[in-house]
């Protein structure tokens, strides 16, 4: 097995594993609360422009909940992708590239508006798979 492959799963398993961990603070802690809890309340009878259906609170853990489980997605696919398929997968660097720009994306997103252990784990996974990638194509 090449460096290649266990540096994109690797990646993968970290990007998994973070998204796990958000999904289980969405649901089951209170770590994604607002320390204002006037602000919580309001948000709770809030309703967004665009509907009277939900409220900005029930948004607010839909939101985290999918991100959460969008992130697990791209980290089990990528993990069984390069497990069972990675000579396949080195054949075509779409797959490859299009990963590295979605982890640059989460990247992004985690300077911009996160905090550090997010942004963190995401430049680990971003190592691994960039690394990978060169990895791939010198070989």
């Amino acid at each position: 097995m090449t460096i290649a492959k266990y540096l994109w799963e690797i990646g993968s398993i970290i990007f998994a594993f973070l998204g796990s961990i958000h999904l289980y603070y969405t649901f089951f802690t209170n770590k994604f609360y607002s320390r204002n809890e006037k602000m919580v309340q309001e948000m709770k009878t809030s309703f967004p422009i665009l509907t009277k259906d939900t409220t900005m609170w029930k948004a607010w853990i839909g939101f985290n909940a999918s991100h959460s489980s969008g992130i697990i997605f791209i980290g089990i696919l990528n993990c069984y992708l390069a497990a069972q398929y990675f000579s396949v997968l080195q054949s075509d660097h779409f797959f490859f590239i299009f990963n590295i720009l979605t982890i640059c994306f989460y990247a992004f997103l985690g300077k911009k508006y996160w905090f550090k252990i997010p942004l963190t784990g995401i430049l680990i996974v971003l190592a691994c798979f960039i690394v990978s990638y060169i990895s791939t194509i010198v070989n």
